[in-house]
């Protein structure tokens, strides 16, 4: 539940208390306060204080700093010891960049295939599926990748799996952390160039607020594109219809926003063809649909601006990754050591 103020979005303090089996945030504790008395005018209220646990999620604030730290910790322990994994050596990367999985992987023997009805690989991926969703987008790309396999897994695909969680044992003390910059809405977009096995580029966007990830994604285009520009000028669309959903949340509950929310790409080509309504010979087949991002920018709520490469937060949504880059892409979605 969210109480209404007209606050800018980088100067806010929100305080968030735990209330039965809800959670009320606002931007002063009076508020919170007053909301709660009216509450109770209802229905019965267990206040049960301020919010240190939800879903599973460790909550940790900092009031002096102005900070606010999220972790998964305990449900990485849990899922380690529930498939008999916390014993393997942690690994820095949570995926093999010398590995390209294919459905040839499948089990192609009779023993291959009793070997892998013991092994719990769909459970074992839907408890991943919920880390990479809450609170890790470093694993994002790689437990969508494993995911595409779960009708028909082999021994290289939970080799896979394994180093997810692997990697989760060597990293399960990072936490998503807000505040300790100030900063406004800004996303970072990307894709990897139809290097997957049905030649379909993998979109991967991630957007921050005051220095942690809010929003991120790493999926298959429902197209198959014929340049790189093609498939970062798909992937600019698909972030800025998440960035518009944002600026609309951001606007409900802060009020509106003024200034023009950034986002951020590393092809030159794919910007200059959102920004440039003239004719081009090579990109007339691109739908109409994804044309509609030059509105969007024309209109003036959404400005695509150039990123380098070695600064693209969102390349780990995109692909497999050394152990250097996925350290400092982690650290740039928010995912610190306390």
């Amino acid at each position: 539940m969210f109480y209404k103020t007209n606050a800018a979005v980088r100067t806010t303090t929100v305080v968030a208390v735990h209330v039965d089996d809800c959670t009320i945030a606002a931007s002063t504790p009076e508020l919170v306060t007053d909301f709660k008395d009216g509450l109770r005018k209802h229905v019965e209220v267990t206040d049960l204080g301020e919010l240190h646990w939800m879903l599973g999620i460790e909550v940790r604030r900092d009031r002096e700093a102005y900070t606010i730290h999220l972790s998964q910790r305990a449900y990485i322990d849990s899922i380690l010891r529930r498939y008999n994994l916390n014993d393997l050596r942690p690994l820095s990367t949570p995926m093999d960049t010398q590995v390209r999985l294919t459905s040839e992987h499948a089990p192609a023997s009779a023993g291959e295939f009793a070997a892998m009805c013991d092994v719990p690989y769909r459970e074992a991926v839907g408890a991943l599926n919920w880390a990479a969703l809450a609170t890790r987008p470093d694993i994002a790309f790689a437990v969508a990748t494993v995911a595409r396999f779960a009708a028909n897994p082999g021994p290289v695909h939970w080799e896979a799996v394994k180093r997810i969680y692997r990697y989760l044992a060597g990293t399960w003390e990072l936490w998503l952390s807000y505040g300790e910059m100030q900063r406004a809405l800004e996303g970072y977009t990307d894709a990897d160039g139809s290097m997957a096995e049905d030649r379909r580029a993998i979109t991967g966007y991630a957007f921050l607020i005051d220095g942690g990830a809010v929003s991120w994604s790493s999926k298959r285009q429902e197209i198959i594109s014929l340049s790189t520009t093609e498939s970062k000028y798909v992937a600019a669309t698909h972030g800025m219809k998440e960035a518009l959903w944002l600026r609309s949340l951001l606007s409900e509950i802060f009020g509106t926003l003024a200034d023009a929310t950034v986002m951020f790409s590393d092809n030159q080509s794919a910007i200059a063809l959102a920004c440039d309504h003239q004719y081009h010979a090579r990109t007339k087949h691109i739908d109409v649909r994804y044309h509609w991002i030059r509105w969007v920018i024309e209109q003036g709520s959404m400005r695509l601006i150039y990123c380098p490469t070695n600064d693209m937060f969102a390349d780990a949504l995109t692909k497999a990754l050394p152990s250097t880059k996925v350290k400092h892409f982690a650290a740039g979605l928010g995912l610190r050591t306390k």
